[in-house]
């Protein structure tokens, strides 16, 4: 069985490598002519177009790894079939339970892979990326709106609501064009802060620079003091509960987040009373990617059931590319239709993998049995 194992291990390894390999140059081709138009504008150097390009790799490398499994797999089994050597290993004793149980046991160890590079290696050089970026354009403009954040405080005069705005992210980390908007609990507005400059501290201080802060009289305020307070600060501390985790999470892409980031900002999100659901979806869907692979082996494992006589390996392998490009289509469909449908997240981001599984089992216990 060490020799069985040995054989199919390295078989697959070296075809899965190949795969990912020729996903990630084609990849690569593509990022860098796109790259290549920024060259030029705001300092924009070639050799940052190719560093920007270099990182954009492991987050390719994640989104492909099920599908180069897939492909990979249905290569090296097919190959085997064609060959008669599965057949001769089907005759020596490896049985459908155990071949099925050694493809499981390489489809963990290919998702314990991808959840490595989906949580620790794609996250760190998407953040990286981002930052070559900003250097060369000067910072990282957030849309028309930025990006907006909340938070809940309880004060003596009951909770405050407060909005906070950030316009750009800086190239050095700051944040920039900052509005602070403090609601009491009937919906008045308290006070509005506007910074030009912004940065968080480690004990979740916020320092603001260049600051215009206009105060409003509260509503049982007496007569005399009804008046608006405005005042214009060089720098101006300022305490808050939105810890830099969460503020990273709202001004970066979401692509630049682990699972772990993910769950505590969709915590946050749902604690907020703001809209969770797209970063829900996108937790469970990177929680349960890497179990996309188990699935893919499964998959493949029917191909290496069929007859040589069943169709020539390129007629498999084109299979195979195929299914992994339906299983993305069908994966990124059930993400925006769950958005808008407001589905469960887990259910939705769980429901392409158990349709394929359930349809890899299907097919192999029917060539097991009939074939």
């Amino acid at each position: 069985m060490k020799t069985v194992r040995r054989l199919l291990y390295r078989d697959i390894v070296v075809a899965v490598s190949f795969v990912a390999l020729a996903f990630l140059a084609l990849f690569f081709f593509i990022d860098f002519v796109e790259e290549l138009e920024d060259v030029g504008r705001h300092g924009y150097t070639l050799g940052m177009a190719l560093l920007s390009t270099l990182l954009q790799m492991p987050g390719h490398l994640y989104e492909l790894l099920p599908i180069a499994v897939l492909i990979g797999t249905i290569f090296s089994m097919a190959r085997l079939a064609q060959s008669s050597e599965f057949t001769i290993l089907r005759t020596g004793g490896l049985g459908p339970g155990r071949a099925l149980s050694l493809l499981v046991l390489l489809g963990v160890a290919f998702a314990a892979f991808t959840f490595v590079v989906g949580d620790f290696i794609a996250p760190a050089a998407e953040r990286q990326s981002v930052l070559v970026k900003s250097l060369a354009s000067g910072g990282r403009s957030l849309g028309s709106t930025g990006a907006w954040l909340r938070e809940r405080r309880s004060t003596p005069q009951g909770p405050h609501q407060i909005s906070l705005n950030v316009q750009r992210l800086g190239s050095d980390g700051t944040l920039q064009g900052v509005r602070i908007f403090e609601f009491d609990a009937q919906g008045r507005l308290l006070e509005r802060i506007a910074a030009a400059r912004a940065r968080i501290d480690q004990s979740d201080t916020w320092t603001l620079q260049d600051v215009q802060r206009t105060v409003w009289p509260a509503a049982d305020a007496p007569a005399a003091q009804v008046r608006v307070q405005v005042q214009q600060l060089s720098e101006l501390r300022w305490s808050s509960t939105l810890d830099p985790a969460v503020v990273a999470a709202a001004v970066l892409p979401i692509d630049t987040m682990s699972t772990l980031e993910l769950w505590r900002y969709t915590a946050h999100l749902s604690t907020q009373e703001q809209a969770a659901q797209r970063h829900a979806i996108r937790f469970w869907r990177k929680a349960l990617y890497p179990f996309a692979c188990l699935v893919m082996v499964a998959l493949a494992l029917p191909f290496a059931y069929l007859h040589a006589r069943a169709g020539g390996l390129s007629y498999k392998v084109f299979g195979g590319i195929m299914l992994g490009i339906s299983f993305v289509l069908l994966n990124n469909v059930a993400g925006h239709l769950g958005l808008l449908r407001d589905w469960t997240p887990w259910l939705t981001a769980a429901a392409p993998s158990i349709f394929y599984l359930l349809l890899s089992l299907a097919a192999f216990t029917w060539l097991v049995r009939y074939r």
